[in-house]
């Protein structure tokens, strides 16, 4: 795949600041460039010939042009670090903004339509604002949760009711596809804030009807020998610390109900951490569900859940569906079970063929959000 990288665009000489005051809107200025930018680039692909349809052979970094957009735009428009993938039968954002750029496809002027069974594309109006990194959850001024605004609708049957959490998402683009396309859509999407082009796999896992939590990185027992990477959350970080963090982690992407731990066994010890933690999360009315490797702390006010057991912590088909066979056993124990595990591949096929004769086996296949509580 070839990779271009735009000429570095001056705001004075495509005229932004006298077209946003003009037309007193904060982004129509930039919407108005993006709408030109996009149109020549498809003029562009007509000129480069065929493509084989469906597979980006070109992408174009806007990391460039953003990075000398006006302060107030760059901000908002953060997550746009991505870049836009021509196709033969597409020009569209690979990792959508938000704001006048949401959802610009290029399709012979028509936009994709999503699949059935597709969760609602974010962000949602009144379940977002604008943060020092990029836009940030909040609760709705009718009351609305982004929990609830972004979590898949689940009504209960009579059975035993199984929810499984797939992590690690983002990193690796076949991994990713694969969990996303081949996972039933009740299988709830993990992903991790530090990966490339992450809205535009919310995006995907959305339109595919799974439901999706944000990893958070916190300090596990040996840190600094196992580093979650700069933005971890530590458990002697002071709360306006840990709050800092946490918006760089919240203000990388849209369309999640609620968070998850990136490891995090001695963040998660700590009490005094934990509720700072967890009450900036409630406050921008997000649940949390662990993986259950921490300790399992409780309060904070925010729909919360613990794993009972990560599924491939042994990398073997045999150890898997043992842990799957334990899974079933606890749910018609008590009810309900809840499970995690890796986009490893194995993990990923046995979880594709298990899942598929759920329901044959007297279970029904749940997304986590349907087994949080508030505590």
């Amino acid at each position: 795949m070839a990779m271009i990288a735009l000429p570095r665009l001056s705001v004075p000489r495509f005229g932004m600041g006298g077209l946003r005051a003009m037309l007193g809107a904060r982004y129509v200025g930039l919407g108005a460039a993006a709408a030109l930018l996009v149109a020549a680039l498809a003029g562009l692909a007509m000129l480069l010939g065929p493509m084989t349809a469906r597979t980006p052979h070109m992408k174009i970094s806007l990391a460039g042009a953003l990075a000398h957009a006006p302060v107030g735009w760059r901000e908002a428009l953060a997550p746009a670090s991505g870049a836009l993938s021509i196709t033969e039968d597409i020009v569209r954002l690979s990792d959508r903004p938000f704001g006048p750029l949401a959802g610009i496809t290029w399709n012979g002027g028509a936009s994709e339509k999503p699949a059935a069974g597709a969760l609602p594309t974010a962000p949602l109006p009144g379940l977002y604002a604008p943060g020092p990194g990029g836009p940030l959850p909040i609760i709705s001024a009718d009351g609305r949760t982004p929990f609830d605004g972004y979590k898949r609708p689940f009504v209960a049957n009579a059975k035993p009711k199984i929810a499984l959490i797939i992590g690690g998402l983002g990193l690796n683009a076949r991994a990713t596809r694969t969990a996303i396309e081949s996972l039933p859509p009740e299988v709830t999407l993990s992903f991790a804030p530090y990966a490339e082009g992450l809205q535009g796999w919310i995006d995907e896992a959305r339109a595919h009807g799974h439901e999706v939590l944000l990893e958070t990185p916190m300090e596990p027992l040996d840190y600094p020998d196992n580093d979650p990477g700069p933005y971890t959350l530590m458990a002697d970080g002071s709360p306006p610390e840990i709050v800092k963090k946490l918006e760089w982690v919240l203000s990388r992407a849209t369309g999640y109900y609620g968070l998850t731990n990136y490891l995090g066994s001695r963040f998660l010890a700590n009490a005094a951490a934990y509720q700072a933690f967890a009450g900036a999360a409630a406050g921008r009315g997000l649940g949390f569900i662990d993986d259950g490797s921490g300790a399992r702390q409780t309060g904070g006010g925010l729909p919360r859940a613990s794993a009972e057991r990560v599924i491939d912590d042994q990398l073997s088909q045999a150890a898997i569906d043992q842990q799957l066979l334990a899974l079933e056993s606890g749910a018609l124990q008590r009810g309900q079970a809840l499970g995690a595990g890796f986009a490893y591949p194995v993990t990923l096929d046995k979880v594709a063929h298990w899942a598929g004769t759920l329901s044959d086996r007297g279970f029904q296949l749940t997304p986590a959000s349907a087994l949080a509580t508030r505590r």
